[in-house]
C-alpha cells in the first residue's frame, strides 16, 4: 500500500531521524491498521541500513527475554556495518518492556553501539506510562490516526459522500462494494481485535460486557452529549460512575472513541462535565447500525449526525497531532458543537449538515461569554465541508 501525501510526509520526518547520528527513540502511536508498520518498513527499505523487525502481537504476549533477543539480533547486524536499526511491534504487550527497552539501550550508550530503535503501538496507556516511568529524555514520538478525507480521496479517489460513511480504515477499502462484508471485517478484525488484543489481554477488567456495551452506546450516541448517569439507564450490566469513566479511558487509549469535555475556562469544571462521545472515525458507527449507504444517506437525521461526528474526529484525529485541545460548550438552550482551542486562543465551530433547522444562537452566545473568539460554520452557509475536511485543523489558527 503506498502511503498518502500525508503519511509520507511523517515517514520522511522518520526517515531523517532514523538516518541521524545522533540516537533517539522512536515511538510511532496509533489506532490499528492506518498504517504504522507500513510506513516504517517503507523507510526501512529506503534506508541503506541493516535493520532487524520483529512484531510482539502474538496470540499471548511473550516474556521479557523476547526483547533481549531481538535486540540482539540487531546487535549482529550492527557489527558488520556500524549502525543497525531494531523495530519493536507492540512492545507494549511485554510485561515490563519499557524497563528492558532502557536496559538495552543504555547498554548500547556505554559500549557505543550505534543502534537507533523504534517502537510501534496501538495502546496508547501502555505505551505512554512506560514511556515516561522509564525513557524520559530518550524517546521522541510520531502520532499516526485514522485516515483524513484528504488522504481517502487522494489514495482511493473516494467521494466525500463515501468518506463520510465508510470513515478512515484503509485496509477496508477493498471491501466497500460488499457492504456487509465491509462491516463484518469492521467488526470483526479491528473492533473486536482492539478489545481482545489492546484492552481486555493487557488491562484488569472486571466487567468485560460492559465495556463492550460502552462501546456501542458511544457509537450509538456519536456526536451527543450524554451523562454518565444517563448511560447507566441505558446499560443491561450493573456499574457506576467510577467504573464507566475508567473504561472510557480504555477505549480512548486504543484509539476508538473521545469523550469530549464541556469547556467552561477552568479545569475543574472541564473535568466534571459530561462527555460529548465522539467515535475517532465514523466506520465504528456504520459498521454497527446495519443500514447500508443509500438508506443512511437518504435519511436526513442519520446523515447529519454522520457530518457532524465526521468533522469532530477530524478535528479530534489532528488535534492529538498538532497539541491542540478539542471540546463542546453548552449553558441552558445555548449550544456550541465543537471548541478548537491553541493555547489562549479558541475557535468555536458550529456544524450545519442539513438534518436540522439551527440558527446561530449559540455561536452569538458563546462569544459574548468568552472574549477573543474566533467562529466558524462548517457546511451550509459557511465554509465547504470539504474544504474544511481536507484542511488540517491547526491552519485555521494561522
Amino acid at each position: 500500500m503506498q502511503l498518502p501525501i500525508f503519511k509520507r510526509d511523517i515517514t520522511k520526518e522518520i526517515h531523517k531521524r532514523l538516518n541521524a547520528d545522533r540516537r533517539f527513540l522512536q515511538v510511532i502511536l496509533g489506532p490499528r491498521q492506518v498504517g504504522k508498520t507500513t510506513a516504517i518498513l517503507q523507510v526501512l527499505n529506503d534506508l541503506n541500513i541493516p535493520y532487524h523487525y520483529a512484531a510482539a502481537d502474538l496470540p499471548a504476549p511473550p516474556p521479557t527475554t523476547w526483547i533481549t533477543q531481538q535486540w540482539d539480533a540487531a546487535r549482529r547486524k550492527h557489527q558488520g556495518s556500524g549502525k543497525a536499526i531494531l523495530v519493536l511491534d507492540e512492545a507494549q504487550k511485554i510485561a515490563s518492556w519499557s524497563e528492558e527497552v532502557k536496559r538495552l539501550w543504555d547498554e548500547d550508550t556505554r559500549e557505543g553501539r550505534n543502534i537507533h530503535v523504534v517502537v510501534l503501538g496501538s495502546s496508547s496507556l501502555l505505551l505512554q506510562k512506560g514511556l515516561t516511568e522509564s525513557l524520559g529524555g530518550r524517546f521522541e514520538s510520531t502520532r499516526l490516526t485514522h485516515w483524513s478525507w484528504a488522504e481517502c480521496r487522494d489514495c482511493f479517489q473516494w467521494p466525500l459522500d463515501k468518506y463520510i460513511y465508510f470513515g478512515g480504515y484503509p485496509g477496508a477499502s477493498s471491501l466497500t462494494a460488499e457492504e456487509d462484508r465491509w462491516a463484518r471485517y469492521i467488526r470483526d478484525s479491528l473492533i473486536e481485535t482492539v478489545f481482545s488484543k489492546d484492552i481486555l489481554l493487557l488491562n484488569r477488567v472486571e466487567k468485560p460486557a460492559l465495556l463492550r456495551q460502552l462501546f456501542v452506546l458511544s457509537c450509538e450516541y456519536g456526536g451527543q452529549i450524554l451523562s454518565y448517569q444517563k448511560l447507566l439507564g441505558q446499560l443491561t450490566d450493573a456499574g457506576n460512575t467510577t467504573t464507566l469513566s475508567h473504561y472510557q479511558s480504555l477505549l480512548e487509549s486504543a484509539y476508538l472513541i473521545r469523550g469530549l469535555s464541556k469547556w467552561a475556562g477552568g479545569a475543574v469544571r472541564i473535568r466534571k462535565s459530561s462527555p460529548k462521545w465522539l467515535p475517532l472515525t465514523t466506520a465504528l458507527m456504520t459498521a454497527l447500525l446495519n443500514r447500508n449507504f443509500n438508506d443512511v444517506r437518504g435519511d436526513p437525521e442519520a446523515w447529519g449526525r454522520l457530518v457532524e461526528v465526521a468533522v469532530g474526529s477530524h478535528l479530534a484525529n489532528d488535534a492529538s497531532k498538532a497539541g491542540l485541545e478539542v471540546y463542546y460548550w453548552r449553558e441552558g438552550n445555548s449550544e456550541v458543537d465543537y471548541v478548537l482551542r491553541k493555547g489562549k486562543r479558541l475557535l468555536a465551530i458550529e456544524v450545519k449538515s442539513g438534518r436540522r433547522m439551527t440558527s446561530l444562537a449559540g455561536l452569538t452566545t458563546f462569544v459574548k461569554r468568552f472574549k477573543d473568539v474566533k467562529t466558524m460554520v462548517v457546511g451550509s452557509g459557511g465554509i465547504d465541508l470539504e474544504q474544511f475536511l481536507a484542511t488540517p485543523a491547526s491552519e485555521w489558527f494561522r
